[in-house]
């Protein structure tokens, strides 16, 4: 049964934690369809993971619609949601409804956006007025990367997590149907969770937000440039490749692949006319 935001609310409803999970490509989200993850965040987390980027500044609205439309097709009974990337929103309503109808008809079920100022307020509250389900994120957005100056945890005092709280209330009512919240104290994290009427996803904010997601490249192992703290590693899929790629390297260099059970075959008779032919 295809999974809806109802799914999702009615977890939250019945206090059990809601698990969330990046992909980017139709096998990956084929697999978190099997292990039957609630819901499936295609992230611009791809420009670092996938595509080599230092951070996610450089997503592009096509490269998030060709990716939401691979991950939509190998999890097609999945709860998708898609990052709006840098610069698709938060400029004007028109510009905001166009690129997340693009996401949706790409097959997301809800957008994600980074931020809570006046515009984006505006914004959200316009989309979901269109029939389109929107997330928030607040704490450490990696959009704001370059104003944040680095990878650092934010609402480290209590005046910045009471205005993340503000800012939480402020999206609920503009709308979101929940809010990601990332890199800052699980004691903020858990204060806007109890505070708010709507779930809240957990990446760096300890385990009282209402469910948690993780970049699924960090949680392979499949990303060896580096792992953030708060992400736990549940396989070395990077080194298992690194050693599958080498046993396949050797088995060419000492003929060993192709084997017979990897070839294709002349029958009898074609074969005697080819050898009569030499």
């Amino acid at each position: 049964m295809k999974k809806t935001i109802s799914t999702i609310l009615k977890l939250y409803q019945e206090n059990k934690k809601i698990s969330m999970v990046t992909s980017y490509d139709y096998s990956t989200a084929k697999a978190a369809q099997e292990a039957n993850i609630d819901m499936i965040l295609v992230g611009d987390s791809l420009g670092m993971v996938m595509l080599g980027h230092e951070n996610t500044i450089n997503v592009t609205i096509n490269e998030m619609e060709l990716f939401t439309k691979a991950v939509s097709k190998g999890a097609n009974e999945s709860f998708i949601v898609s990052d709006m990337p840098f610069l698709s929103c938060g400029v004007s309503v028109s510009e905001t409804v166009k690129n997340a109808g693009i996401l949706i008809k790409a097959g997301a079920q809800a957008v994600k956006i980074e931020g809570a100022n006046n515009e984006i307020l505006k914004e959200i509250k316009a989309l979901t007025e269109n029939g389109i389900a929107v997330m928030g994120h607040l704490g450490f957005t990696p959009q704001y990367i370059n104003t944040f100056g680095g990878f650092k945890v934010q609402s480290k005092t209590y005046d910045k997590t009471i205005k993340m709280l503000e800012n939480a209330k402020k999206l609920q009512e503009a709308g979101v149907f929940a809010i990601v919240l990332e890199m800052v104290p699980c004691q903020s994290a858990k204060y806007v969770t109890q505070n708010i009427n709507i779930p809240t996803i957990g990446i760096g904010a300890g385990v009282d937000c209402s469910g948690q997601v993780l970049v699924i490249d960090d949680m392979l192992g499949r990303y060896s440039n580096f792992t953030p703290k708060f992400a736990k590693k549940y396989a070395n899929v990077y080194e298992i490749m690194v050693q599958a790629i080498s046993g396949y390297k050797k088995d060419v260099l000492n003929k060993h692949f192709p084997s017979e059970n990897h070839c294709f075959c002349l029958n009898d008779e074609e074969l005697n006319k080819l050898n009569n032919k030499m």
